[in-house]
């Protein structure tokens, strides 16, 4: 039997971040981005930006969470979640910032062959609390349109959307995104 939990991510897990990563958006991805895009994503430079994100983040309130599924043999690092304070990438184009008092999600992903175990709701679960420790009331994070997996299950937990949208230029094609907010 297996048993699933999160905790705070630790520099050694950097290269197990970055692999779940390019698992998840060459798999979950593959017909949103171009096919040479996702080819390019590099390991050791993704390791690199996740071991900075969890030695060096830029506050105390910037935090790195793993999934992790245990075994009876072996553990698995099956997912990720990175969230902070909103910033200016928490933003649509043109809008001013957003208020005090807003956590930002810049990840969350599970690896596909692990899904549906309850992994993205434990690691949601444990962002909040950790958000409501930091004195957060609400959070934000943006979905792909084209990602329906991932709405559906903000949305089961409560996120609906704002009415922000943008699009990220990646490689000269468009690619349409919503943002999802919720109260804590």
């Amino acid at each position: 039997m297996a048993l699933g939990f999160v905790r705070p991510a630790r520099p050694e897990d950097a290269p197990e971040i970055a692999r779940v990563q390019i698992t998840t958006w060459r798999g979950a991805y593959r017909r949103m981005f171009p096919a040479h895009v996702l080819a390019q994503l590099d390991v050791a430079a993704l390791t690199d930006g996740w071991t900075e994100a969890i030695t060096a983040p830029p506050s105390p309130r910037h935090r790195v969470l793993i999934a992790v599924e245990q075994g009876e043999t072996a553990e698995h690092v099956v997912g990720f979640a990175a969230a902070g304070p909103a910033d200016e990438q928490a933003l649509a184009p043109e809008e001013p910032p957003l208020p005090e008092g807003i956590a930002a999600v810049t990840d969350l992903l599970i690896e596909p062959r692990w899904g549906r175990r309850g992994h993205g709701s434990r690691l949601l679960a444990a962002a909040v609390d950790l958000w409501r420790e930091d004195g957060f009331r609400y959070a934000v994070a943006w979905a792909y349109d084209a990602d329906a997996v991932m709405r559906k299950f903000l949305e089961s937990a409560g996120w609906e959307p704002d009415g922000a949208g943008r699009a990220l230029d990646v490689d000269d094609l468009l690619v349409p995104q919503l943002r999802l907010h919720v109260e804590l």
